[in-house]
């Protein structure tokens, strides 16, 4: 079974910097070392200890789960006090995370991208260097309510028969009345042809 597919991390102010560095090494024959702290990982402490938001206000403009953000900061925290302790450079960078701020798509090479410093005006297109692009608005193919709606259907991949979810009861559980088959969740990879 393969794992559950990581959620991005909401980002509201990217960091200034990309790192800290020690200075002053009073061991001179030592190489202390790197730490990298991810930019969730960054965001998780700026809210929590910078802003003096609670694990749960951190977790709600992070757009990601109470406990997933305790995780987040709680490594963070960690990684801090080893580049404390052992004198290590600590580099900023990484991690599965977007942007909040608009979206733009260019119209030479195909490509999306945001603008992490919201101060600063987008000119080019970062891939290709293209000054021909438009801001991004997603085409909602179905209203959201109807897609919330099609999450809460099972289906029968084999004959198409569709009932509501039962809460509590998985669909692969659940028996076709039609055909006896067993159910699979509408909007899944088994259910793609129906």
């Amino acid at each position: 079974m393969s794992p559950r597919p990581l959620r991005l991390r909401k980002i509201s102010n990217p960091p200034i910097i990309s790192g800290f560095k020690p200075y002053g090494n009073k061991k001179s024959e030592c190489k202390p070392g790197i730490v990298f702290l991810q930019i969730e990982e960054y965001e998780a402490l700026r809210l929590c200890d910078y802003n003096m938001f609670n694990h749960h206000q951190a977790s709600e403009t992070m757009d990601i789960s109470r406990p997933t953000l305790t995780r987040i900061y709680a490594r963070a925290r960690q990684k801090i006090a080893e580049a404390l302790v052992l004198g290590k450079q600590i580099i900023i960078e990484g991690g599965k995370i977007y942007f909040d701020s608009e979206w733009f798509s260019c119209k030479a090479c195909g490509c999306y991208f945001n603008n992490p410093d919201k101060q600063e005006e987008i000119k080019v297109c970062p891939l290709c260097k293209s000054t021909n692009f438009s801001n991004y608005e997603p085409i909602h193919e179905e209203p959201e309510e109807s897609l919330t709606r099609c999450n809460n259907i099972c289906i029968c991949p084999a004959c198409g028969f569709e009932q509501p979810h039962r809460f509590g009861f998985p669909c692969k559980e659940e028996i076709c009345p039609k055909c006896r088959s067993n159910m699979v969740r509408k909007w899944t990879p088994h259910s793609r042809d129906f």
